[in-house]
């Protein structure tokens, strides 16, 4: 009896000492703050926690978004056991003895586990595979929680068996609730742009909010006068909100590595230097390899600008070479500079399309065999096979040009290349307009 007393006293002396996030984190759905889309009144992931009829699901969503304290809340609903692994320390061992307990549970008295694995996407394949037959025969329901999309980190078999539940960051709103919360909790007050800066700053991550605003009320309280028991309220300003953030780690995980290169490219694309700067900006700033951008440039250079600037895969390509020759942290002006040329360049996808209705045909409409005046003739022997035979030498004529078909006859005539009217397109499309003109006159 006396150590149950000592070990209460020592939770409670704990729980007193947590950190503000741990000690604000909800008991109750209904103190969950934010992801309504899933946690809302009616809504699926509620109605399957509070029936205790959840099967394995996995929680996908950055820092701060409530993975964990969601894992806790099923603990304390569920009439089922309830056990947690971190993939980080756990190995294939310690999910077999969580499995062995799991059966002598369900043989002994008919209760299920539940499994809470955090950091999911820590666990590598053989780990997942010794997961999977005990999810499989749902010996274990298995809730996974994982800030890397699941779809990339995930062994597809586990992923199949598994509910995704998307957590996003939490609103402004979602997050101002948090620091009224913590302010209360703390027995402090705050400036409206104290508040402002702590919930745009923060990017919705609740644990991040909750625990720069502890450090800013700390900050105040010592300016009003010390100790905790003093009378006077800490009220914190932009200042203390400032220093409390300091700087903090840019998220960059593998899926935010394709959806900002995504965005990077839609920016240029899309003719907007300003935004391409940015996304570029963040890149660098996350440390993204400069070369993966530098390729990407090179690509868009064909794919959306094209002949509409001939010149903007040279731009593109000289910044890939700097990247080599230069290096970072120089070479960020090359890529800046390749960024603006290509979203301020007239913009043409017409030979991604050309190339597409090409390869198309090659496919779909088989054609015969190189066309004899088409054909290698510089061999010995070629002449008596006919090669050569018909073709006309276009630097022959003074127009230099001649109205000859170089294709098989299957696909004689079939249009892929049509210039737009951007850029130096335009003059392309006039120039072969006037090639298509019946008798045209030479050159003067």
């Amino acid at each position: 009896m006396p150590e149950d007393l000592f070990a209460v006293a020592a939770e409670e002396s704990l729980a007193g000492q947590a950190p503000l996030a741990d000690r604000l984190r909800p008991r109750t759905i209904d103190e969950i703050v934010g992801q309504d889309d899933l946690l809302g009144p009616g809504r699926p992931l509620r109605v399957l926690i509070e029936a205790d009829r959840l099967s394995s699901v996995i929680l996908w969503g950055p820092p701060g978004t409530g993975k964990t304290t969601l894992a806790r809340l099923i603990a304390h609903t569920t009439a089922k056991a309830f056990e947690a692994l971190s993939a980080v320390s756990a190995t294939v061992k310690d999910v077999r003895e969580v499995a062995a307990r799991a059966r002598q549970r369900l043989g002994e008295r008919g209760q299920g586990t539940i499994l809470f694995l955090d950091e999911v996407h820590r666990f590598n394949k053989a780990q997942q595979d010794a997961l999977l037959p005990s999810v499989e025969q749902g010996l274990l329901v298995l809730v996974g929680a994982t800030t890397e999309n699941p779809y990339f980190e995930v062994n597809p078999p586990l992923l199949s068996r598994s509910t995704l539940f998307r957590l996003h960051p939490l609103d402004a709103d979602a997050t101002r609730t948090l620091v009224e919360r913590g302010l209360a909790a703390e027995g402090a007050a705050a400036e409206p742009d104290a508040v402002d800066h702590l919930v745009t700053r923060t990017a919705g991550d609740g644990r991040h909010v909750l625990t720069s605003l502890e450090v800013a009320v700390a900050l105040a309280r010592r300016r009003v006068g010390g100790a905790d028991g003093d009378e006077a309220l800490p009220v914190v300003t932009l200042g203390d909100a400032e220093a409390a953030l300091g700087t903090k780690a840019l998220r960059y995980g593998r899926d935010d590595h394709y959806d900002v290169v995504s965005a990077f490219i839609k920016s240029i694309r899309g003719s907007d230097p300003d935004a391409g700067l940015w996304w570029l900006a963040v890149m660098l700033e996350a440390g993204e390899d400069p070369r993966f951008i530098a390729r990407r440039l090179v690509i868009l250079a064909s794919e959306d600008v094209g002949m509409a600037d001939p010149h903007a895969l040279v731009v593109a390509d000289a910044a890939a070479r700097a990247v080599e020759f230069v290096g970072l942290p120089e070479a960020q002006l090359n890529l800046a500079h390749a960024v603006v040329h290509l979203a301020t360049a007239p913009k043409s996808n017409r030979l991604t399309v050309a190339l597409g209705r090409a390869r198309a045909d090659v496919r779909e409409r088989p054609a015969g065999e190189v066309p004899a005046p088409l054909r290698d003739a510089h061999y010995r022997g070629a002449a008596s096979l006919g090669h050569g035979e018909g073709y006309e030498y276009p630097h022959d004529d003074p127009r230099g040009w001649v109205a000859q078909e170089h294709r098989p006859p299957e696909v004689a005539g079939r249009r892929y290349y049509e210039p737009s009217v951007h850029g130096h397109e335009s003059e392309i499309a006039a120039r072969m307009a006037r090639l298509s003109e019946p008798d045209r006159p030479a050159q003067q």
